[in-house]
C-alpha cells in the first residue's frame, strides 16, 4: 500500500479526478495523485456536479441571451465533449466496436485498443449524441436544467467507480489497470455522494434508472471480456448519462 493511500480522503483526491476526468486547468501532483491511484475515485460524482454546474450556468446565459433552446442544447453538449476530451465517448466507439465486431474475448480487447473506429462505433456515437441532443432540448425547453444536470453528471460517474470495484481489470495493461481498483470505502464515499445529490436535486428515482444500467453494462462486459477497461467505463458513463437523460424527460415533460 502507497504511503497516501491509508486515508479515505486526501486533498489531491478533486483535483486528480478533475485532471483525469476533464480538460480543466487544474494543478495537479501528479505523483501524490499517483499514489493515490483509485483511492481517489470518490470524487468522480464531484466532477460530474462541477461540470453539471458549467453546463447549467450556459445554459442560464443562453436562455437570458434569447438562444433557442434546440440551439443552446446543441452548444452545451459540445461543450461537454470538449471539457472531457471526449473521453467517454471514445470509450463507447471502442467498446461498441470490440463488444460486437469480435469472436472471442482476445480479439474483442484487441479491437478495443485499436485506434481506429469501425461502424459499431460510429452508430454507437451517433446514437449518443442524438439520443442527448434531444433529451437535453426537452429540459433546457422546461427550464429543468440546473438540477437535471448536476444529479446525472454525479451519478453517472459513480457508475464508474462501481464497476471499476465490482468487475476485474479485462487485460494487464491500459489506463483502468493503471489507476487501480478502488478501496471499499472509497466506492461507498462515491455512492453516497452520487444518491446524495440525486436525492438533494429531487431526483430519487435516477437512482434505481443508474443501478439498472450499471447492472446492464457491467453484465456485458463480463460476459463479453471477462471484466472491465477504461473504454467500458467510459462507456458506462454514456449509457448512464443517456438512461438518465431519458428518465429526466419523462419525469418533466
Amino acid at each position: 500500500m502507497h504511503k497516501h493511500d491509508m486515508g479515505l480522503i486526501d486533498r489531491v483526491d478533486l483535483p486528480a479526478a478533475l485532471g483525469l476526468l476533464t480538460r480543466l486547468p487544474v494543478s495537479v501532483d501528479s505523483n501524490r495523485a499517483m499514489d493515490r491511484g483509485a483511492a481517489s475515485a470518490w470524487a468522480y460524482p464531484l466532477v460530474g456536479v462541477v461540470l453539471g454546474v458549467i453546463l447549467a450556468a450556459s445554459v442560464a446565459l443562453m436562455q437570458w441571451l434569447g438562444v433557442p433552446s434546440g440551439i443552446s442544447a446543441g452548444l452545451i453538449l459540445a461543450g461537454s465533449v470538449i471539457l472531457t476530451g471526449a473521453m467517454h465517448e471514445d470509450g463507447l466507439a471502442d467498446s461498441a466496436d470490440g463488444l460486437w465486431g469480435g469472436w472471442d474475448r482476445a480479439r474483442r480487447l484487441e479491437i478495443m485498443k485499436d485506434s481506429h473506429i469501425g461502424v459499431y462505433g460510429v452508430c454507437a456515437i451517433a446514437l449518443s449524441l442524438l439520443l442527448r441532443w434531444l433529451g437535453l432540448v426537452a429540459i433546457v425547453s422546461v427550464g429543468a436544467y440546473w438540477v437535471a444536470f448536476i444529479a446525472i453528471g454525479a451519478l453517472s460517474r459513480t457508475s464508474m467507480v462501481v464497476l471499476m470495484a465490482i468487475l476485474p481489470n479485462a487485460r494487464a495493461g491500459g489506463l483502468s489497470k493503471s489507476v487501480g481498483r478502488p478501496p471499499t470505502g472509497t466506492v461507498w464515499l462515491a455512492i453516497v455522494f452520487g444518491v446524495g445529490f440525486a436525492i438533494l436535486c429531487g431526483y430519487p428515482w435516477l437512482i434505481l434508472v443508474a443501478a439498472t444500467a450499471t447492472a446492464a453494462c457491467g453484465l456485458i462486459a463480463r460476459a463479453k471480456i471477462g471484466g472491465q477497461t477504461g473504454d467500458i467505463l467510459g462507456a458506462t458513463q454514456q449509457v448512464n448519462e443517456m438512461a438518465l437523460l431519458i428518465a429526466v424527460v419523462m419525469m418533466v415533460t
